[in-house]
Parts: structure tokens; sequence; C-alpha cells
């Protein structure tokens, strides 16, 4: 999913090779290319060797599909430690011992013995196809795995947006504040957030200014 407007129908969502030819291959439906991804993997390498203060040395991608990330920080940071985990069998069989992932899904996330904490954990357009429960409960899974900071692109309900809309959560963008804030997330703008271990050492713009009042619903 991206930003704009458009809907997407269809039956219960399977995500076997059909579905990641459909909207990562198929130039009538992709919607994120390989360039814009490209500026996604710089922003999240960006802000953690910012606060780290050093080069980045490992990545967790919850959510990671066929692995797009792990080339494209390979090429930025050759020899970082690159652990994916998602919830296709089709991926998982087909690029797991290749590309480094793992079965698994976002609530089950704190069952996995995943050898953490990363320096960047994304958890990238997962968090608005999931249940709040599930999001609840995978926060907080992800909350203990980031060591540095976390990446987390989600769309609300008062986004406009393209591509898959199938079993999309139409969440406020309030609810996700209180969710994320619950799990111990610092928002730092841009979709990238800092975990409980970096948290004491940011200096006031370092954060994300919080939301005007009175705009925010749930």
């Amino acid at each position: 999913m991206s930003a704009r407007t458009s809907r997407a129908h269809g039956a219960a969502k399977r995500y076997d090779r059909e579905y990641f030819e459909r909207w990562y291959r198929d130039p009538r439906h992709a919607v994120v290319q390989r360039d814009v991804l490209a500026r996604r993997v710089q922003l999240a390498v960006a802000a953690a060797e910012y606060l780290l203060e050093r080069p980045i040395k490992s990545l967790l991608d919850v959510g990671c599909g066929e692995a797009p990330w792990r080339a494209l920080i390979r090429h930025a940071r050759p020899g970082v430690r690159y652990v994916g985990v998602d919830s296709s069998a089709y991926a998982v069989a087909r690029f797991g011992r290749s590309r480094g992932i793992r079965l698994g899904t976002l609530g089950g996330l704190g069952l996995l013995k995943l050898g953490g904490p990363f320096d960047i954990v994304v958890c990238s357009d997962v968090l608005h196809y999931v249940g709040t429960a599930e999001l609840a409960r995978g926060l907080r899974a992800l909350q203990k795995l980031v060591g540095g900071v976390a990446f987390l692109e989600l769309f609300t309900k008062e986004d406009a947006t393209v591509g898959d809309d199938v079993g999309f959560q139409p969440r406020a963008a309030a609810t996700y504040r209180r969710l994320l804030r619950a799990a111990g997330f610092v928002p730092l703008g841009l979709h990238c957030y800092a975990g409980r271990a970096l948290e004491p050492d940011l200096i006031a713009f370092e954060r994300a200014a919080p939301p005007p009042r009175g705009r925010g619903r749930r």
C-alpha cells in the first residue's frame, strides 16, 4: 500500500506467488518502486546511525515478503546481519534459505528466537492489516527486539491510499499513537521510532512534535 487513493477488493487474502507478482512486479498494480524502497532504506539507516553513532550491524524485517530490503541494505552496508520474518509459506519455501526468511507472524513474534536486539527493526506496510489485539501484542514484541530505530510504516483511516485494500484495518491515527506509546515507542517522524534503549538519550528536538490537540479521533 502507498499514499493516494484507490480500492482493491477480492476474496480472503493469500500471500502466494500470484499475490507478489500482482502487487510487487506487475507495473499495472505495483505501488512501491525500487527507487522509492531504496529511499526508505536510506532513511532508516540514516536515522539509526545518527542515534547509535556508529554503522548499523543488524536489521530485522517483520512482514518482509520476498525480502526486497535485504539486497538494498546489504548494498548500503555490506556484511549487515539480515533476518526476515513473514507469514507467507510461499515466500519462505522459495526464498527462506537464500534470503534468511523465517516463517512467523506479527502476533507470534515473541515465540521466535531471533537473536536480537537489532540496530534496525522494520515492519513496513503490515500493521494496518492485523487485528488490534495482534497489533498490540506485536508492538510489544517489536519493542523488545529494537536496540536502535524501528521503521514502522503504516496507514490510517485518515490517509488516502492506493494498492491492496483487502483486510485493511481502518484505525484512526490517534489509536496508533496510543498503542505505539503504550508499547514504549518514541516517535522521531517519517515512520521512524526510537525504542526504550535509546529513549533516555534523546534530546527534545530529536523527538517528533506531538499532534495538535483536539484533532485526534479514536
